[in-house]
């Protein structure tokens, strides 16, 4: 019981506490357990209302940006970095929870949220990334991904490269029900990712039974995404996020799903 209470309280707490030690750090850096993020899936592009916050035209280090409003098309050129560590568990712009091994990024001036493609000019490999945060604000970069995202497009060790990033238009859907239901999601913690259906059901019983939350498992193909959820708040799933790296399972990061679909292929486990 006095385990639980723990959890829940880790889980439902604000992150009000968060927002000082990250200036602490003066450079940026990669976590100390460095994970596999081999299996981490592109950002699923879908209509998605704009954010009430980080949607206003501002001004940083004596320069005025002005955000775009509903864009049809976007394509730009420059220079891709990235952030980690030093932005991790703190708010983004729109104000969501940064979560460097989710595909995400920070643009200057799109719309919050929006997705992109972004392609590394220097090597040919792409990903699709949702934009919920403003930078970089360096002279030249284009975008700010995340450690997740720069992995997958070969960044880490250079730490910039220049990219090709294109918006992806999603448009509202014109059925009112289609509409209500696109607004809603439904959010999981990945956890691991097993080829075995028997050993995925076996992780997702240790794993309820761990942090005394309800398991699921997705299958896609021959792979079995052992995940934590669902939730219906993006907070409360940040914070199992955390939960679980706090538990050493590094590669832990959320997944978004619309409420529409029908749930992952589940074990018996889940609830």
């Amino acid at each position: 019981m006095k385990k639980l209470l723990l959890i829940t309280a880790l889980i439902l707490s604000g992150c009000a506490t968060q927002n000082d030690d990250r200036y602490s750090l003066e450079h940026d850096k990669a976590p100390e357990a460095i994970p596999t993020l081999d299996h981490v899936e592109d950002a699923q592009p879908r209509y998605e209302p704009y954010s009430r916050a980080g949607n206003k035209d501002y001004t940083v280090r004596g320069e005025s940006y002005q955000v775009m409003t509903n864009p049809e098309s976007y394509t730009g050129e420059g220079i891709a970095s990235w952030y980690g560590k030093k932005f991790h568990g703190h708010k983004t712009s729109n104000g969501e929870i940064y979560d460097m091994f989710s595909m995400s990024a920070a643009h200057k001036t799109l719309p919050l949220p929006s997705y992109v493609a972004v392609e590394n000019t220097a090597n040919g490999k792409k990903a699709i990334v949702r934009v919920n945060d403003r930078g970089p604000f360096h002279e030249g970069r284009i975008i700010d991904l995340s450690y997740a995202a720069a992995s997958k497009l070969d960044i880490l060790k250079t730490g910039t490269a220049p990219v090709k990033v294109t918006l992806l238009k999603v448009d509202k859907p014109q059925d009112n029900n289609e509409w209500q239901g696109a607004r809603l999601n439904r959010y999981f913690v990945q956890l691991v990712a097993i080829s075995s259906q028997d050993k995925a059901e076996k992780a997702a019983d240790t794993f309820q039974k761990q942090f005394e939350l309800p398991t699921d498992i997705h299958q896609s193909g021959s792979v079995y995404r052992v995940r934590l959820g669902p939730f219906y708040d993006y907070d409360q799933t940040q914070k199992a996020a955390l939960l679980a790296r706090e538990q050493q399972i590094n590669e832990a990061f959320v997944v978004v799903e619309p409420i529409t679909d029908e749930p992952g292929k589940k074990s018996g486990v889940s609830n």
